[in-house]
């Protein structure tokens, strides 16, 4: 699969929450955090989405939010913390790139006025937040 988003993260769907028009699938990635996407039930369905089957969770760099630490209270379902492993600033953006502690990298685009009002710089922890409807699923 080639694809133009920055971030495929394989793993397995743990549960599909079912709903009239929307489903919410838990991805497992072996011992990480879970990821949650919000999809359609027709692409459960034409995924053939259920429980165990291998999938990706594709998320494009300017779908990714950082922060420097958790946030409690906030609506996003993925929160994933990390080593900054790279920072390459732009003329306006930059590419922020975390990696977990078990060696999955996540990147996202942000401002540089973000970039350096967090203080997001190799070695420091950031955390990737990701809404549930910006992660999109994929199968082989």
């Amino acid at each position: 699969m080639k694809i133009s988003a920055r971030n495929i993260i394989k793993g397995t769907v743990k549960t599909v929450q079912e709903g009239a028009v929307n489903a919410v699938v838990t991805i497992c990635r072996e011992h990480h955090n879970p990821i949650k996407a919000d999809i359609t039930m027709e692409a459960v369905k034409n995924l053939g989405l259920t429980e165990g089957k291998e999938c990706y969770a594709v998320i494009k760099s300017t779908s990714i939010m950082f922060a420097t630490q958790k946030i409690e209270g906030i609506s996003a379902r993925n929160q994933i913390e990390g080593k900054v492993v790279s920072v390459k600033e732009g003329a306006v953006n930059g590419h922020v790139t975390i990696e977990d502690p078990y060696g999955v990298r996540i990147s996202g685009s942000v401002t540089n006025e973000a970039i350096e009002s967090l203080g997001l710089a190799e070695g420091k922890t950031a955390v990737a937040i990701i809404k549930s409807t910006d992660v999109m699923v994929a199968v082989d």
